[in-house]
């Protein structure tokens, strides 16, 4: 099975933890949410959410991919962890995947991670990104090779759906997309 680890800082926007986490489920793909310290971390629209482990003991485990959750303050608190930035070097290599949504490519934008990299963000975001990218889109989703990058809480569910695409292929991706009923009638982007 396929595996992902979520860390959860304080200020994380909800949605786009929690859809994804729900999307990358409903695929049969293992999620692991950690917290950067022990106990119940509290979102930016304070929702309580209980992570799995701490980040501590996830970082002594393998996942496939690493998907960063966006909000202003949850970025932030990301950024300032030291841990964050071992686990993007351990996860940008080519058996692994990084997904970052909203703000969090601002942090790969920080660690030098989008040199030579299309990307996308939060639109209030796009000023660092942009700069540190080789090319801004402003597509809802964006794959470039492992890495996958994302605009905000609208977009949570196409984000989620591209990265169960990665991990347990197209086939897999539409039957989870058919099963959300997403709005237009079809199956989805």
């Amino acid at each position: 099975m396929r595996s992902v680890l979520i860390p959860l800082a304080e200020g994380f926007e909800e949605i786009e933890a929690v859809c994804v986490i729900d999307v990358l489920r409903r695929a049969g793909v293992e999620v692991v949410t950690a917290g950067l310290r022990p106990g119940p971390v509290t979102a930016s629209r304070r929702v309580v959410v209980v992570p799995d482990m701490t980040l501590d003991q996830a970082m002594a485990r393998d996942f496939d991919m690493l998907v960063l959750p966006g909000g202003g303050p949850g970025v932030e608190n990301l950024r300032a962890d030291p841990r964050i930035r071992q686990l993007l070097e351990r996860y940008l290599q080519p058996d692994r995947s990084v997904g970052a949504i909203c703000a969090a490519p601002t942090i790969l934008a920080a660690y030098g991670h989008l040199a030579g990299r299309q990307a996308t963000s939060y639109p209030s975001a796009r000023g660092p990104v942009a700069a540190a990218a080789a090319a801004y889109r402003e597509d809802a989703v964006v794959v470039d090779g492992n890495l996958v990058t994302s605009r905000g809480p609208g977009t949570a569910i196409a984000f989620g759906l591209a990265l169960v695409e990665m991990l347990a292929g197209r086939g897999r991706r539409d039957e989870v997309a058919a099963g959300l009923v997403l709005a237009g009638g079809g199956a989805g982007a």
